[in-house]
């Protein structure tokens, strides 16, 4: 699938530079090679500039998962989840790597959140009777993966810092939102192809405990005018995330884990995850640049605009569409149009910003079930593509609009 993406933006800015050029704008050629070493040079610089605070952030990940923050999150989510995944016996090892899973996807420890989805995907695939079909509990299992919720969205936090944004973090609340909603579309929807309880005393203090929370801080900022609204959103927002910093740390202080080695450990990591990137990160904003270079995407987004103007609807948020567009296909196509929607408008911008939520509102389908899936040889998905994509839909349709509420 990413390779025809990446093919698709070579060959579609060949096309649309051609027809450019024939009606008296050869200048586009030049542009579009300009391009490919601008765009080249930025995804090296970007790439490189996240390596100070991947290091920071997977260091004190490693802190709070030593420390035992992911235990803590799977002993307050487990009865959650047994309600959810009723094929699974208590007791049996799936749970305890579910839990783990969702746990380490919260924190937004996505290096331990794979393995351990994996793992549950394999003890899964021992409770399933049928090898080949996916059962209702590895479908529930994936939807709530390809929605997860993450409380701490380090990487889209770390890009934004590298494009100028004065406050990498001011997403953060948004992001939230978005993503719950996602993840309670996603089980919804599984829930009545799967008749799962939901009125469930238990699943109901759960849900109604966390919808509550997120409605009141909806009905809390809608209320301010644009500035306080900002200024009050950044300061939860960083007190928050400090706030789970040190809570970490005194995790493993209890524990009496060596705090400064944790932390380099993890630091080792991010140095690594960050030097990974740089090829993934230069292709695709190399494609991406010469796709825009060439005009092709402009003529996109500008039909899309034309028809939504006409239909007297507002259309500042037609520029996150390409990372929405992406982000159930690929999370590195969709980082790279996030990327250059905020080189290209700017961080700050709400361009910039709704790029950001929109990338961290849901997670990439087809890649989570083409890993997960694939993992455990299941060909019959059933009804897990609709399941997953309504989660996307409606994480990115919450994206546009709580980016409207806090930056419009």
């Amino acid at each position: 699938m990413l390779n025809r993406i990446w093919t698709f933006f070579f060959l579609g800015g060949f096309v649309a530079a051609a027809v450019r050029a024939a009606t008296g704008h050869p200048e586009v050629w030049q542009d579009i090679v300009s391009s490919t070493f601008d765009m080249a040079e930025t995804g090296f610089k970007i790439a490189l500039g996240l390596t100070g605070v991947m290091c920071l952030w997977l260091g004190i990940m490693r802190i709070g998962e030593n420390g035992g923050a992911v235990e803590f999150m799977a002993r307050i989510f487990g009865p959650l989840l047994r309600r959810l995944f009723p094929g699974v016996p208590e007791g049996h090892p799936a749970s305890a790597s579910i839990v783990m899973n969702m746990a380490s996807n919260m924190l937004g420890l996505d290096n331990a959140a794979t393995p351990l989805g994996l793992k549950a995907m394999n003890e899964l695939q021992t409770l399933n009777p049928e090898k080949d079909r996916a059962s209702d509990d590895q479908i529930l299992f994936l939807v709530i993966n390809t929605s997860a919720v993450t409380i701490i969205p380090v990487t889209i936090f770390t890009y934004r810092a590298q494009m100028g944004a004065v406050d990498p973090t001011d997403i953060f609340l948004p992001i939230l939102i978005a993503t719950y909603c996602s993840t309670l579309v996603g089980l919804i929807t599984t829930s009545f192809f799967q008749r799962i309880q939901l009125f469930n005393p238990v699943v109901l203090g759960y849900l109604g405990g966390v919808t509550a929370l997120i409605a009141g801080l909806v009905t809390y900022f809608s209320r301010l005018d644009q500035a306080t609204m900002e200024a009050q959103s950044s300061i939860l927002a960083n007190f928050l995330i400090f706030g789970v910093i040190i809570a970490f740390m005194l995790a493993g202080l209890k524990r009496r884990i060596n705090l400064y080695e944790s932390f380099i450990g993890g630091a080792k990591e991010g140095f690594q995850v960050a030097i990974g990137i740089i090829p993934y990160l230069v292709a695709m904003l190399v494609a991406i640049g010469v796709f825009r270079a060439s005009g092709a995407m402009d003529l996109v987004l500008d039909g899309l605009r034309s028809g939504v103007a006409a239909a007297g609807v507002d259309t500042a948020w037609i520029e996150g569409l390409p990372t929405a567009l992406m982000k159930p296909l690929s999370g590195s196509g969709a980082r790279g149009m996030m990327i250059e929607t905020m080189q290209t408008h700017g961080a700050d911008s709400f361009a910039g910003r709704l790029a950001s939520v929109v990338q961290g509102s849901t997670e990439t389908t087809f890649y989570v079930l083409a890993v997960y899936f694939g993992s455990v040889g299941i060909r019959r998905t059933r009804h897990a593509v609709v399941c997953g994509l309504a989660a996307d839909l409606a994480g990115i349709m919450a994206a546009i609009s709580v980016s409207y509420l806090f930056f419009g």
